[in-house]
C-alpha cells in the first residue's frame, strides 16, 4: 500500500530524515516510533504531500506522491499532531467544509458525515462550536476530518497527545477498530500506545530506521536469554539457591513476596535452553511447589532504549 524508497529530507546542513526505506502492507496498523526530533513528523509530512523530499520517493498504491499529489491525497486521511480545526465553526459546519474540500458529492456527503460522526462518537456535539469542546472531543473531530472521503490510508501523528488517561484509552480503542477497514500509520513517542494497537513497529532515531519488526520479534532478537518469573511456595533464600544451582540458569533474583509464604523469582537462562522442565523438577525435589510461571519478554520500552542506545554508540 505504501512504499518508501531511500527517502531523505535536509534543511540546510541538518538531515531530518536520512535515507530511510520501508513498506506498509494493506490493512496493517504500523507504529512509527521515536523520540521527539527523530524525524517522525517530517516523514509523515512527506507521505501526505505537505512537504517534498530532498531525495528518494514515496509511492501510495503505486502512485508517486511527487508526480501525482492530488491522486495520492484522495487515498490518505491525515490527523496532524495539532488538528486543523476552526473554532468558530460547529462540528457539522466543519465536517461539511472538509467534505467540500475533499470533493465529496452532495448525495454522499450527508450519509458519509453521519456515519463518521457515529463511528468516532461525536454526534452528540454536532451543533456545538469546536472552540468549546474538550481536548478529547477535538481529537475526535480531527480524526473525523481525516476520515472524510473514505480514504484507504489513515496517518495519525501523536493522536493522543495532551489527553487524559480515559480519553487515551477511548482514542486507542477507536484506532484499533478503524484498523479493520483501513491501513494505518500511527506516529508516536508514547510506547504503551504503540504496543497496544500496532501489529508492527518501526523505530526511528536521528532520522534513521534503527529497528523494524513486530514487538514480539524485536524482543526475541534483542534479548540474549530467556527470562521467566516464578512464584514458589517456600523460603526465599533456599528457593533462590535451588534455582541458581540448575544447569543453564544464568541468574535467579528474588522479587520479594506477593503472597503469604511464597517468593517471586526472576530467572534468566541461556537462550538455547528451555529451563521450565529442569526448574519444575528441581523445585519439586526440594518440595517447593511452583504456583505461577510466566515468560518475561522485553517490553517495547526496553527495545526502544536498547536500539536508540546502540545507534548512539555506532554514531
Amino acid at each position: 500500500m505504501i512504499q518508501v524508497e531511500n527517502l531523505t529530507k535536509r534543511y540546510g546542513q541538518h538531515v531530518a530524515v536520512d535515507n530511510i526505506s520501508f513498506t506498509v502492507n494493506p490493512g496493517e496498523i504500523l507504529g512509527f516510533l521515536g523520540p521527539n526530533g527523530a524525524g517522525k513528523t517530517t516523514t509523515m509530512n512527506i507521505l501526505t504531500g505537505y512537504i517534498s523530499a530532498t531525495e528518494g520517493r514515496a509511492l501510495v498504491n503505486g502512485v508517486d506522491i511527487l508526480e501525482e499529489p492530488e491522486e495520492v491525497k484522495k487515498m490518505i486521511g491525515y490527523l496532524p499532531e495539532f488538528p486543523p480545526l476552526y473554532g468558530e465553526m460547529t462540528v457539522m459546519e466543519y465536517l461539511d467544509f472538509v467534505s467540500d474540500i475533499k470533493q465529496v458529492s452532495g448525495q454522499e456527503k450527508k450519509q458519509s458525515m453521519e456515519k463518521i460522526m457515529d463511528l468516532v462518537k461525536i454526534g452528540d456535539v454536532r451543533g456545538r462550536l469546536i472552540k468549546n469542546l474538550s481536548k478529547g472531543y477535538k481529537q475526535r473531530v480531527g480524526l473525523a476530518q481525516a476520515m472524510i472521503g473514505n480514504p484507504k490510508i489513515l496517518i495519525l501523528d501523536e493522536p493522543t497527545v495532551g489527553l487524559d488517561p480515559k480519553q487515551i484509552i477511548e482514542i486507542r480503542n477507536l484506532i484499533s477498530s478503524l484498523g479493520k477497514d483501513h491501513t494505518i500509520i500511527l506516529s508516536s513517542h508514547i510506547l504503551p500506545e504503540v504496543s497496544a494497537v500496532c501489529e508492527r513497529v518501526i523505530i526511528i532515531n536521528k532520522g534513521r530506521i534503527v529497528a523494524s519488526d513486530t514487538p514480539e520479534n524485536l524482543s526475541k532478537g534483542l534479548d540474549d536469554g530467556t527470562r521467566l518469573i516464578v512464584r514458589v511456595a517456600g523460603p526465599e533464600k533456599q528457593v533462590v539457591k535451588v534455582i541458581n544451582e540448575i544447569h543453564g540458569v544464568k541468574f535467579a533474583e528474588s522479587q520479594g513476596s506477593k503472597e503469604k509464604d511464597t517468593v517471586d523469582v526472576v530467572v534468566e537462562s541461556d537462550p538455547d535452553i528451555d529451563i521450565r522442565k529442569p526448574l519444575f523438577f528441581a523445585l519439586s525435589r526440594a518440595s517447593y511447589p511452583i504456583l505461577m510461571m510466566k515468560s518475561l519478554g522485553l517490553t517495547l520500552e526496553d527495545i526502544f532504549l536498547q536500539v536508540t542506545t546502540q545507534e548512539k554508540e555506532v554514531r
